[in-house]
């Protein structure tokens, strides 16, 4: 018979209500502000329904109605240094930090609310309705909300895709110093995602101040929470990772407050995340004006259960109850902000003309301009004036044979002891003298508190990176061991970084570095091989270097890490350990941006290629003796690409040859022989021709792994087949 031992969790968990005696001594200034808060949520977001029910919303309407009390009670006791980031139901909150940082001392119910929460409205309804004046131009919507100045991060579409953010901006907190915190808003739906879990276990391990606010408004769109988990108290969560859990009724607005006042005084004393659970619910469907029992998946006896337990209502008859507020002055102040809304209505919009009698319209000169369509996806480059420059062919300075994975090491550790706010984060970077490759080698020792070993959570340490990135003041240097973790990764590489600075209005910043290596030939098989080029320039937001020498990696890489734009540099195995020119005691040039290098000089044929295949294409033009010009492009993205080097070579040879190792489903080729296309048709004798590897990934097998990549045999071939197409002999080249 076993001997059973019953184990306990190491962090606290709680639930929290209120008694009799909370209401009578809590603050009359407290209460006030609580109930203004939601009045002025919920006047906004009846609007919002009113506007969407006539079409004046275009896209989805989440309103918050019946959630005000989770929105207000945890928002009122933070500070403008403290931050906060939501879901795609992010109106109350983003209403209520943006209220506190306008009225940071509190908020008097009877009194009338300044002009600046007006225009607060306005802009707030105007980004809602995607006009060129609410706080992201119009660009958000519903579901982006972001004011940097009022601490609001930006509210997210994508389901817990904000929270490893969030996590960034704990970290950045910590880091310097301070005792902010960041508070991170998501429903029972994202609960059981894996960015969410992730970053709960990752701001654990590394004490962040970030605090886990569940809203648990029991259905993810029609799904009942009891069908998604076996645990629907979902602040159970908490046990599993050692962070301290409350769980609090959230149409309570004092419960609420108050728990997040034991929240925060745990955060604000150095012991790490907290999760509160707030039980709350949301009066109409998923969006738009109709309850959910309009869709059949709850009952109109289950909403009017819950609408008597409206948190507006608790809180005024507690206030009435002890002599702070009447029922008449609670009227005046819905009334006053309904005329504040109504006014708000009326700057936005108009009679429409063309409508039937009482139809309204968005005044047409509130849209933003179509040409404002693509404007922000990346900087303007601004941050790069005055940057020293320098190329291998004209540089004045001492030159060595060196191994490139020495120059990877030692212009980060350059860039460390120059820059206290670069930052490099990853798993294993910490360990094994310098990571699987050396490239962090000596950091750890010489910078402890800014290279991060992190667990393998690619999804929570990337998103984390991006957070440090956008909040300004620290630039994380992300690796990725492998890029095919991208895959894992994906929501906050794409979805979150790449597109950050366009979808919050263009004029963000995200300095972020990722780098990564391709590692075909290594026998790591189909998982661990890919070449991430081609997915990563077909994705708005992203730079792409790709450094083929020791010197260009230096330069390439400093130019990266002076970006105010996300920057991914790929290494490549092959070149780890090969060797080339460096400099002795020289880190600090740039490689100019965009630009090419032409590696060969040639008349009859271009080639375009980068990373270890420059070598391999040289080799291959030096045995085919093919008067072959190649072009290392080192960038590859859209926006930095050197179209001036490409072209002039394209009008001399009128014949290109693209050439890259991996494979043929997700080749940069496709995209570059497209675009060249387009732009050089004219001169071109001949279709673009391309070298790859094969369709299937690279398998483990040394033989398939062969067959699957492109080396110096397949560009030699190439190189033949080029030339016979356009009927010029390569021998006599």
């Amino acid at each position: 018979m076993p001997k059973i031992i019953e184990l306990a969790p190491s962090s606290k968990w709680v639930e929290l209500r209120t008694t009799k005696a909370d209401w009578k001594k809590a603050d009359p200034k407290l209460l006030g502000t609580l109930l203004t808060h939601m009045h002025l949520i919920r006047a906004f977001e009846e609007t919002v329904v009113e506007l969407a029910m006539d079409g004046l919303v275009h896209g989805p309407a989440h309103c918050s109605i019946g959630q005000e009390g989770g929105a207000a009670g945890s928002i009122v006791s933070l500070t403008v240094a403290d931050q906060i980031n939501g879901s795609h139901r992010g109106h109350h909150q983003f209403l209520s930090k943006a209220l506190g940082y306008i009225m940071p001392g509190g908020v008097d119910p009877k009194q009338k609310l300044s002009t600046e929460v007006d225009t607060l409205l306005q802009r707030t309804l105007a980004e809602i309705m995607g006009l060129s004046q609410g706080f992201c131009r119009g660009r958000g919507g519903s579901m982006h909300l972001r004011w940097a100045e009022a601490g609001v991060l930006g509210t997210n579409a994508i389901v817990g895709g904000g929270v490893p953010m969030a996590a960034g901006a704990a970290w950045s907190h910590k880091h310097a110093g301070t005792d902010a915190v960041a508070v991170t808003y998501f429903g029972d739906g994202a609960v059981n995602i894996g960015s969410v879990l992730e970053t709960m276990n990752l701001a654990a391990a590394w004490k962040l101040p970030l605090c886990f606010f569940i809203e648990n408004n029991r259905y993810a769109v029609a799904t009942h929470v009891e069908e998604a988990t076996a645990e629907p108290r979902l602040s159970a969560r908490g046990q599993a990772f050692n962070i301290a859990s409350w769980k609090v009724d959230g149409m309570d607005p004092l419960a609420v407050h108050m728990a997040m006042e034991q929240a925060l005084k745990h955060m604000r004393a150095g012991h790490g995340p907290a999760i509160v659970e707030a039980d709350v619910y949301r009066y109409f469907h998923q969006n738009g004006g109709f309850p959910g029992s309009a869709f059949g998946y709850r009952s109109k006896e289950e909403e009017q259960a819950w609408r008597q337990r409206d948190p507006l209502d608790m809180m005024g008859e507690q206030m009435i109850l002890r002599g702070l507020i009447t029922a008449k002055e609670i009227t005046s102040l819905r009334e006053r902000l309904q005329a504040s809304m109504k006014q708000a209505i009326a700057a936005l919009t108009e009679t429409d003309p063309d409508g039937k009698r009482g139809k309204k319209r968005i005044r047409p000169e509130l849209w933003p301009s179509a040409d404002f369509r693509d404007v922000g996806v990346r900087g303007d480059l601004s941050e790069l004036e005055g940057l020293r420059t320098e190329e291998e062919a004209t540089y004045q300075g001492q030159l060595e044979e060196r191994k490139f994975i020495d120059a990877v090491a030692d212009v980060m550790a350059r860039r460390m002891e120059t820059d206290d706010g670069v930052v490099v984060l990853g798993e294993d970077v910490h360990r094994l003298k310098g990571g699987t490759n050396g490239a962090t080698r000596g950091l750890k020792d010489r910078f402890p508190d800014r290279v991060l070993g992190t667990p393998i959570s690619e999804n929570a340490f990337s998103g984390l990176g991006g957070g440090v990135a956008m909040d300004g003041r620290y630039k994380p240097v992300v690796e990725f061991m492998y890029p095919d973790f991208m895959w894992v990764a994906a929501d906050q590489v794409f979805n979150q970084i790449g597109k950050a600075r366009h979808m919050f209005g263009g004029d963000i910043n995200m300095p972020l570095v990722l780098r990564s290596k391709v590692a075909m030939g290594t026998g790591y098989g189909s998982q661990h091989s890919m070449d991430p080029a081609g997915i990563f320039a077909t994705s708005p937001g992203w730079r792409i270097v790709a450094p083929s020498t020791p010197f260009d990696y230096v330069g390439l890489m400093n130019t990266a890490l002076k970006l105010n734009d996300p920057v991914l540099v790929i290494e490549h195995v092959d070149l780890y350990t090969s060797s080339g020119q460096a400099p002795v005691d020289d880190l600090d040039y740039h490689i100019p941006f965009g630009k090419a290098a032409v590696r060969r000089s040639g008349n009859d044929l271009t080639v375009l290629t980068y990373l270890s295949m420059v070598a391999h294409s040289l080799e291959a033009v030096e045995q085919t003796r093919v008067d072959a010009e190649v072009i290392d492009l080192r960038w590859l993205d859209r926006a930095s690409i050197d179209w001036a080097t490409i072209g002039a070579s394209i009008q001399k040879t009128n014949n290109v040859l693209i050439v890259e190792q991996g494979s043929l489903g997700t080749s940069y080729g496709a995209w570059l022989s497209d675009e060249i296309q387009r732009r050089y048709f004219d001169w071109l004798d001949q279709p673009v021709q391309r070298v790859t590897g094969g369709e299937a990934s690279p398998s483990i097998c040394k033989v398939l792994e062969r067959a699957a990549c492109a080396r110096t045999e397949e560009v030699v071939e190439a190189l033949h087949a080029s030339m016979r197409e356009q009927g010029v002999n390569g021998d006599k080249a």
